[in-house]
């Protein structure tokens, strides 16, 4: 990776204008140094679908295979294809993971990283290889960082048959960590459907600050929601957070491949796992999201064309519950969020590990403030 250029600190009511106010030009200076870190805050890192693998019998073979016709003309994608020339090779890959986690690690002290969520579609393509590699890079946060992952889409069969999910990361190699609080269980003969880790909860304090992080499969059943709200009420004195693979993006299922990228967007109202027993995600909210006084961000991913959203809805006590969606096409790009209790608010900054830059703009999403963006945040959970 190459090594980032320092650019001397600027006050914060700057870094404010350029994060919320710029222009794409504007923030060219600043390609390759975050804003600083204010300082009480600390970083939650969303790491979006990362199922971008190369090499033998991956979806993307060749190396420079945009996801998307049509799309190789955006800058983003222009600068991609050239990061990734010369990386494929006889075995699989993932270098845009490898990077994420070694950043991650690099800049665990100064950016203050308290934890790390992936929201789901770990792998592209439901097998021991791409599982493998997964593991080999995601293991390098153990004893490091508290962690969790999302069983998305891509990561178990249609059933919800989640074998190598569990085979990889199994409650197991968890249960001696502090900060992991358990997960669903059932006992039903269908132990590789939901169980073992596929629905999970975590815990993290930040001084007098107390979180529950949920990470749910995608569309969750109900005896793994029930399991969720039963969680979430017994530590309703910590703020909540929960990652998922689908909320936001398009709300009905797309007739036509445009539709993907045209369609109206909000909270979803399809789903793609669990035929007969799944939530879609506006049943999610309806049955477990909207009950919780505590819960304040939803994290998701799935919609690459969608690519980035945010949307605040308010719960049954009158709680805001920001639900904020990323997905950029599995390519370099992670969520820093940022806890400012000071200010009462959260930044949401959007950095790529690989090109090492700030995310200006992106092929669906070409708006500065739908990468780089600021909301308020309540601290208390009465």
């Amino acid at each position: 990776m190459r090594t980032a250029i320092h650019l001397p600190l600027l006050s914060r009511s700057l870094v404010a204008a350029v994060l919320l106010m710029a222009s794409p030009s504007t923030l060219r200076a600043l390609d390759n140094v975050l804003p600083p870190l204010p300082s009480d805050a600390f970083t939650v890192v969303i790491i979006p679908d990362t199922q971008h693998y190369i090499g033998p019998g991956t979806k993307l073979e060749t190396k420079g295979t945009a996801f998307f016709p049509g799309m190789k003309e955006h800058p983003y994608i222009v600068a991609h294809e050239e990061y990734l020339e010369g990386q494929a090779n006889d075995s699989i890959t993932n270098v845009y993971l490898e990077n994420h986690v070694d950043w991650i690690l690099a800049k665990q002290e100064s950016q203050r990283i308290v934890f790390v969520s992936h929201v789901g579609d770990i792998v592209e393509i439901n097998r021991d290889e791409e599982w493998d590699v997964a593991k080999k890079h995601l293991d390098h946060l153990r004893g490091k960082i508290p962690f969790g992952l999302v069983a998305g889409n891509h990561d178990m069969e249609r059933n919800g048959d989640a074998r190598l999910f569990q085979r990889t990361f199994p409650e197991s190699s968890f249960k001696n960590d502090a900060w992991y609080l358990g997960c669903f269980s059932h006992d039903r003969k269908e132990q590789h459907i939901s169980s073992n880790n596929v629905n999970s909860a975590q815990l993290f304090a930040i001084g007098d600050l107390k979180f529950i992080f949920l990470h749910l499969e995608c569309n969750a059943p109900d005896d793994a929601l029930q399991w969720a709200d039963q969680v979430l009420a017994k530590h309703a004195d910590r703020l909540a957070l929960i990652s998922t693979h689908m909320d936001l993006g398009v709300i009905e299922k797309p007739k036509t491949s445009e539709g993907f990228i045209h369609d109206p967007a909000g909270r979803m109202n399809w789903l793609k796992i669990h035929p007969k027993r799944g939530n879609t995600p506006k049943q999610m909210w309806q049955k477990l999201y909207r009950k919780h006084k505590n819960l304040r961000i939803i994290f998701s991913g799935d919609q690459s064309r969608v690519t980035s959203m945010q949307l605040s809805s308010t719960g049954d006590h009158g709680n805001t519950v920001h639900s904020l969606l990323s997905d950029y096409m599995s390519r370099g790009a992670l969520r820093l969020v940022r806890f400012i209790p000071s200010e009462e608010r959260i930044e949401v900054i959007t950095y790529d590990t690989s090109l090492e830059e700030l995310v200006k703009s992106m092929p669906y999403k070409p708006e500065l403030h739908q990468h780089q963006f600021s909301l308020p945040f309540k601290f208390a959970t009465n």
